[in-house]
C-alpha cells in the first residue's frame, strides 16, 4: 500500500530549478533510503515531502490529498521529520524535549493530558532513554541526543518518520545505535521511515527500498540489489565499484576502487611506484 507520493513535483530555490517532474512513491511500512552525491537534491526532496519547503510545481500527496493544502497540525499528526543537526535550548531535559512532540494534539495553551504524558513516557522507553529522561539534552552524547530527538518524533504518533542524514557526525558505534533503533521502530511499531543516508552500505543494510538521485532526477529505484549496481554507482557517484554480497546478510556491499573512467590498473601502478620510491629512500 502507498500513502505518500509525488506527482510531477518541481522544486526550486528562487529562480533555480533543483528538481523537475519528480514522480516517486514511498512504500508503507518499509524503510526507504534516498541516496546521491552532495548537491543531488535528495535533502531538498525530503524537506518538500515533509512540507518544510513548498513546491514550485506539482504536488506531494498523502492519501491522495496535497499535504501543502492541509493544515500544519493535520499534517503533523501524520508525519514527523528530524532535520539534520537539530539543536535544543540550553538546559532542556529529554522529557521536556519529547513533550514537544505532543504539540499537534494540544488546544491553545493547554497543558498535557494524562494520555499525552503516557505517550511521552512510551516514546522515551521505546528509544531506550529512560535513564536520561531528566538529563539536559546538551549533556548527552551524540547518539543519545539523536535518540532523544527520535523520541520526540515518536511522541507525535505519526505513521511516517522522515530523517535527514540521522547519522551525520556520529562515530561508528553511535551510527549503528541509531540505525538499529530505526530498524526496531519499523519492525515492531510498523513505522514508515524515509531517510537521506550518506553511507551506501548502511542504506543497503537497513533499507527495504532505495531511491538514487542525480541532479534532482531518479536514476535508480527499487530494492538494494536493484539499486546498488556498478552501472548506477558510476552514473550517480562517478565511481567504479565492485559489488559483493555481505557475508552476514546477503545484501549488496559497494567497494569503490577508482573514479569513473580511471583504470584500476593505473591506480595500482601508481601505488606501486610510491612504495618502491619509499623503499629506495629507506635503503639510502
Amino acid at each position: 500500500m502507498i500513502r505518500l507520493t509525488t506527482s510531477s513535483l518541481d522544486i526550486a530555490y528562487d529562480d533555480r530549478l533543483i528538481v523537475q517532474n519528480l514522480n516517486i512513491a514511498i512504500p508503507q511500512g518499509k524503510i526507504t533510503a534516498l541516496v546521491g552525491s552532495n548537491g543531488s537534491g535528495k535533502s531538498t526532496i525530503l524537506k518538500t515531502m515533509a512540507r518544510i519547503m513548498n513546491p514550485a510545481g506539482g504536488s506531494v500527496l498523502l492519501d491522495g490529498k496535497s499535504i501543502h493544502k492541509q493544515s500544519t497540525k493535520d499534517v503533523a499528526k501524520q508525519l514527523a521529520i528530524l532535520p539534520q543537526n537539530p539543536t535544543a535550548p540550553d538546559g532542556l531535559t529529554v522529557s521536556e524535549l519529547v513533550s514537544y512532540g505532543r504539540f499537534p494534539y494540544q488546544k491553545g495553551f493547554g497543558s498535557m493530558s494524562k494520555d499525552d504524558r503516557q505517550i511521552v513516557q512510551w516514546a522515551i522507553e521505546a528509544t531506550g532513554m529512560m535513564e536520561f529522561a531528566d538529563r539536559p539534552v546538551d549533556q548527552l552524547s551524540g547518539g543519545q541526543r539523536q535518540r532523544a530527538w527520535i523520541a520526540m518524533a515518536l511522541a507525535q504518533e505519526t505513521d511516517i518518520l522522515f530523517l535527514d542524514e540521522p547519522t551525520t557526525f556520529l562515530d561508528m558505534a553511535h551510527q549503528l545505535e541509531v540505525l538499529h533503533l530505526l530498524q526496531k521502530l519499523n519492525e515492531v511499531n510498523n513505522r514508515t521511515v524515509v531517510m537521506v543516508v550518506h553511507d551506501l552500505n548502511h542504506a543497503a543494510r537497513y533499507a527495504h527500498h532505495m531511491i538514487a538521485i542525480k541532479k534532482g532526477s531518479v536514476v535508480g529505484e527499487g530494492s538494494p540489489i536493484e539499486v546498488i549496481t556498478p552501472e548506477i554507482m558510476r552514473e550517480v557517484f562517478n565511481i567504479e565499484a565492485d559489488i559483493v554480497a555481505d557475508p552476514r546478510t546477503g545484501v549488496p556491499l559497494c567497494l569503490p576502487f577508482a573514479l569513473a573512467g580511471q583504470p584500476a590498473a593505473d591506480k595500482v601502478t601508481m601505488i606501486g611506484h610510491k612504495q618502491e620510491g619509499s623503499l629506495a629512500a629507506a635503503g639510502a
